[in-house]
C-alpha cells in the first residue's frame, strides 16, 4: 500500500494528532454521514463517548474542544486557532450547538461528551462512539470511529467492524520494508527523496507537491515563531514556563546568570526551536502533524537547523532550491509499517529526525537508513505517561532532547558507509513487539510512570 507524504504530514491544531485532530475529523465524518443519509433535519440531540486513552487524557489533549469544533463543521487544517476557544466557550455558555447546514440543537459539552477513563473498546484504545437522537429521544444514527494516529480515522463497515481501505493507486517504486526501499535506490541510482518524489507524482504534479510541502514547512516556521513571541501560561501548574517566557537566543549560544556565554553547537537553538513549537501546539495552535509521531515540533527544529547550516555554506540558499521534497521525511513510510499502537509518539520523532537530518546533509541512502535505525534501537520501550493527563510533561523536554539526539545519530551514521549489523527493519519489528508487550498503563493513560510519581496539588 502506497502512502502519500501528505497523508503522513497533516496541518492541524495541537496538541495531538490522535487526540485532537483525530476526534475533530471523526466528528466531521459523523455530521457528513447524517447529511448524506438525509437525517440532519431529524437531529435533536448528540452524544459522544470517548474510550481508552482518549477517555483517560482527553481533557488534557483538547479532545472535547476538538469534538465541538468538528461537530460545527470546522476542519483541523482550516480552523482559526484564535477563534476556536471562544467558539467552544459560546457553545458551553448558550447550551446550543450549530450543526453544518444551520440546524441548532441543545448541546452541553460537559454532559453530552463522556470520557470513560477506564473503559476501552477491543480494536483500538482511541475509540469514539457518536450517537444522534430525534426530539423523542429515539436513536437515529450511531457510529464508532477509531483515531489511530497522525489524524487518520477509521470508521466501520456494514458489519460494525473497523474499516481499513488500502489505497489501490499503483506507484513505480512500491515497498513495504527498508530493504525494499534501498533495493530501489541501488537499481535506479536515485536518492530516497527521488524514489519518494516519483511515487508522489502518481497522485499530483511536481509543482503541487513542492507547493504543498513548502506550505507544511511554512506552518512549522510559524509555529516556532509564535512560540518565541507568545506570552502566557500553559494549562495547570506543572507545565513549566510559558511559551515565550524566555527570550530566543543566538544560535549555538546560551548564557547562565553571572557567567560567560557558552557555545555548544546545535544543542540550544535546536532544543529551543522544538520547545517553542511544542508549546504552541500544546496551547492549541496550528502545527504540522505526522503519522504515528503525532504533533511534530521536532521536524520544525531539525529543518531550522539544516537551513541554518546551508545558509552558512551557501550564502543563504535553502535546501529547497535543490529538492523541496526532502521535507517529506524519507523514513516516515518505513515506520508506518509498525501499525501497533505504541507508547507515545516521541520515539517516531527520533527515527524521523535522524533519517531527515542525515539526508538533509547529503547522506547516502544507506546512511539514511543507518541513522534512522540508530534513532530507534535505543528507544524501544519509551513510555508515554503524561502528568495530570496533560502532555506538557514529559513530552516538551523529551522531544527537544530527541531533536538533539537526531543530529548525533546522523553524525554517527555519516562516519560509516551505511553498513551495520542491526537493520532498520529488525529494529522496527522489535519496536512493535516491545510496544505490544508493555502494560497499557504506560500507553498515554496517565496511570503509570511519571503520571503517578509526580503529584499535582
Amino acid at each position: 500500500m502506497a502512502i502519500s507524504a501528505f497523508e503522513l504530514f497533516k496541518i492541524g491544531i495541537g496538541p495531538s494528532s490522535s487526540h485532537t485532530v483525530g476526534p475533530m475529523r471523526a466528528a466531521g465524518m459523523f455530521t457528513e454521514t447524517l447529511a448524506a443519509e438525509g437525517l440532519m433535519p431529524r437531529v435533536a440531540g448528540l452524544r459522544v463517548e470517548l474510550f481508552g486513552s482518549l477517555g483517560a487524557t482527553g481533557h488534557g489533549h483538547g479532545s472535547v474542544k476538538a469534538l465541538v469544533l468538528g461537530l460545527t463543521g470546522e476542519r483541523p487544517e482550516t480552523v482559526d486557532p484564535v477563534a476556536a476557544e471562544p467558539l467552544v466557550a459560546a457553545v458551553r455558555e448558550a447550551g446550543q450547538l450549530g450543526l453544518p447546514g444551520g440546524r441548532e440543537i441543545a448541546f452541553d459539552p460537559d454532559s453530552d461528551i463522556v470520557l470513560h477513563r477506564r473503559k476501552r473498546l477491543p480494536f483500538h484504545s482511541n475509540a469514539m462512539l457518536f450517537a444522534a437522537n430525534d426530539d423523542q429521544g429515539e436513536g437515529i444514527l450511531e457510529r464508532t470511529y477509531y483515531s489511530i494516529g497522525g489524524g487518520f480515522v477509521l470508521g466501520e463497515n456494514e458489519h460494525g467492524a473497523p474499516r481499513i481501505e488500502a489505497d489501490p493507486t499503483p506507484v513505480p517504486y512500491p515497498f513495504d520494508t527498508a530493504a525494499e526501499l534501498l533495493g530501489h535506490t541501488d537499481k535506479t541510482g536515485l536518492p530516497i527523496s527521488g524514489v519518494m518524489m516519483a511515487n508522489e507524482k502518481v497522485r499530483r504534479d511536481e509543482a503541487e507537491i513542492r507547493a504543498g510541502l513548502l506550505r507544511i514547512w511554512q506552518v512549522m516556521q510559524e509555529c516556532v515563531d509564535a512560540g518565541c513571541l507568545a506570552r502566557g501560561v500553559l494549562p495547570r501548574r506543572a507545565e513549566g514556563p510559558a511559551p515565550g517566557r524566555q527570550p530566543a537566543r543566538h544560535a549555538g549560544t546560551h548564557r547562565r546568570p553571572g557567567r560567560p556565554a557558552v557555545r555548544d553547537g546545535v544543542g540550544d537553538p535546536l532544543r529551543a526551536g522544538r520547545q517553542r513549537a511544542e508549546r504552541v501546539g500544546r496551547a492549541g495552535g496550528h502545527r504540522a502533524h505526522q503519522r504515528g509521531g503525532g504533533h511534530h515540533p521536532g521536524g520544525a527544529a531539525l529543518l531550522h537547523h539544516v537551513r541554518a547550516g546551508c545558509r552558512r555554506r551557501r550564502r543563504g540558499r535553502f535546501p529547497a532550491h535543490r529538492g523541496r521534497d526532502r521535507s517529506a521525511v524519507q523514513a516516515e513510510r518505513l515506520h508506518l509499517r509498525c501499525r501497533g499502537r505504541l507508547p507515545g509518539g516521541g520515539w517516531l520523532g527520533l527515527l524521523d529526525g535522524r533519517g531527515r537530518t542525515r539526508r538533509g546533509a547529503g547522506g547516502t541512502p544507506g546512511q539514511v537508513e543507518n541513522a534512522a535505525e540508530i534513532g530507534i534501537e535505543h528507544n524501544l520501550g519509551l513510555t508515554c505517561d503524561p502528568v495530570g493527563g496533560l502532555v506538557q510533561i514529559p513530552c516538551i523536554e523529551r522531544n527537544a532532547i530527541a531533536s538533539v539526539k537526531a543530529i548525533t545519530a546522523a553524525r554517527m551514521a555519516v562516519r560509516g558507509d551505511g553498513t551495520h549489523h542491526v537493520s532498520l527493519d529488525k529494529a522496527i519489528k522489535t519496536l512493535r513487539e516491545t510496544g505490544a508487550d508493555m502494560k497499557d498503563k504506560y500507553k498515554e493513560t496517565s496511570r503509570g510512570g511519571l503520571a503517578v510519581n509526580v503529584i499535582e496539588c
